[in-house]
């Protein structure tokens, strides 16, 4: 399937992704997700909107990484100076995405979802693992990793992307 048919297919809500050419449909995500979800976007959109940083937009919203790769991270923040790649879809890597690892997998494997945010250009990537109540932060410069760091329950967050965000992961998630 080329990224033309792609955009061709009916409008979902489903989680959809464009993977080398081949269309990954999933079921919805379970409520405790978009629980979460909508925590941490609610979170980092009041930080942004204060600082004036960017915007923050939850799934399902087509990231085109390449003319055969879309995806669709539960969570994506474009800051203001590259608001350019957002139109009705996001055209290239936002500066920060956000997935929540639920125990079922989502649409494909997680090694290869994180090669792909690394190769095209994610500043900063977070994986919220919900069952452990952890955040690890991913900082990646010229395509690859250069920093990992894991944030408990009760740490302050600290982003590299989003300045003087430093809640406690335990107060936003509930």
């Amino acid at each position: 399937m080329t990224l033309w048919e792609y955009q061709l297919t009916p409008k979902t809500v489903l989680p959809q992704e464009l993977i080398r050419g081949v269309m990954r449909v999933a079921d919805a995500p379970s409520v405790n997700h978009q629980r979460v979800v909508f925590r941490l976007a609610r979170a980092l959109q009041t930080h942004a909107d204060a600082r004036d940083l960017g915007e923050v937009l939850i799934a399902p919203v087509d990231i085109v990484l390449d003319r055969d790769l879309v995806v669709q991270p539960d969570l994506v923040f474009v800051s203001r100076a590259r608001a350019d790649i957002v139109r009705e879809r996001i055209y290239g890597a936002p500066d920060l995405v956000l997935e929540v690892l639920s125990p079922d997998a989502r649409i494909g494997s997680l090694e290869e979802r994180l090669r792909w945010f690394v190769e095209y250009g994610v500043r900063e990537i977070w994986l919220y693992h919900q069952p452990q109540r952890r955040l690890e932060i991913l900082t990646c410069e010229h395509r690859d990793v250069v920093a990992r760091e894991t944030f408990l329950w009760l740490a302050h967050i600290r982003s590299a992307v989003l300045p003087f965000f430093t809640p406690g992961l335990g107060a936003i998630t509930g």
